[in-house]
């Protein structure tokens, strides 16, 4: 596909996504451009409309610049739609761009996957951007070329049609109460999977819906030291994600605090099915503003012009 179609295409099938829904949103057979920006030097753009327009990767060396919420990616490459044992979903999207040493960690740990469970391979969902930085929906990071999402759903011992990867829907691995994890749906292989890539040296979080951090922690067993870098968080009812560490020698790119010790099945984890959280107050709540060339790092600058 022409990568100039696909901008509208990502706007459109996401315009309504909610970080737990974004696996869910349906993507398009048929993409079109998004229109030029009236004032793109007007510096109160918003970033995301200027990386969101970009369409080929920066033609610099691979680098991480800036944080995973505020920064971008300079010499970003594709990850291949088809590989030995992963598909990338949601092609429109165009979002199936990483570092380097992501499409490394994606190649190892997708050809791990068949020999710790019954899984042929894995559906690949959000990466980056070509170039990175802020997207037009669905979220906060992703920015720099580190962060990925692995649908809960495991890849089918064939390959999927266009069709399939722009409608099909991830399976929803929460209890309708948010308490626990459905039964029907949890296998021993979504854990064997979630560990596995855990257990990978270059992987620095896994965010999970706080369910699914309840059933590993009460089916783990053995070793349970790669518990620490599976965090909670609100939505990833559909999928868990991956964020790299820092590549070695990047210095350009800020890692996150290191993840607290322990294994997170404390008190820390209960505060997720207190009542506030599971049913909170409506209430006003004013939308951050979005961020601005200004609020990210220089380097991007270049990054965003580069031909």
């Amino acid at each position: 596909m022409n990568p100039r179609l696909i901008l509208l295409a990502a706007t459109l099938a996401l315009a309504r996504v909610a970080g737990g829904a974004l696996a869910q949103e349906k993507g398009t057979l048929e993409p079109v451009s998004l229109p030029p920006l009236a004032h793109p030097q007007d510096p109160s753009t918003p970033a995301k409309q200027l990386f969101g327009r970009q369409v080929v990767p920066a033609a610099l060396a691979a680098r991480t610049i800036g944080f995973y919420s505020r920064g971008c990616l300079a010499g970003g490459e594709a990850l291949p739609v088809n590989g030995h044992a992963w598909q990338v979903m949601r092609l429109s999207r165009n979002r199936n761009w990483g570092h380097p040493a992501l499409l490394a960690f994606l190649e190892r740990f997708a050809r791990k996957v068949p020999t710790v469970s019954h899984w042929p391979g894995i559906l690949v969902g959000d990466m980056s951007q070509p170039r990175g930085g802020p997207m037009l929906t669905g979220h906060a990071s992703h920015q720099i070329g580190l962060d990925v999402d692995i649908w809960l759903t495991p890849m089918p011992n064939r390959e999927l049609s266009r069709l399939e990867r722009e409608e099909m829907s991830a399976a929803n691995m929460v209890r309708a109460d948010r308490l626990d994890v459905d039964p029907a749906k949890w296998t021993p292989d979504h854990l064997a999977v979630i560990r596995a890539a855990a257990q990978d040296p270059e992987v620095q979080r896994i965010f999970v819906n706080a369910a699914i951090k309840k059933a590993l922690c009460r089916d783990a067993r053995g070793d349970r030291s790669w518990l620490t870098k599976v965090r909670p968080y609100y939505g990833h009812d559909y999928h868990f994600h991956i964020r790299l560490a820092c590549p070695a020698g990047e210095d350009a790119c800020r890692d996150q605090d290191p993840v607290p010790p322990g294994d997170g099945c404390d008190a820390s984890l209960a505060w997720w099915f207190s009542d506030a959280v599971l049913h909170p107050q409506p209430g006003p709540e004013k939308p951050k503003p979005p961020l601005t060339m200004a609020q990210l790092p220089p380097e991007c600058k270049q990054v965003l012009t580069a031909r």
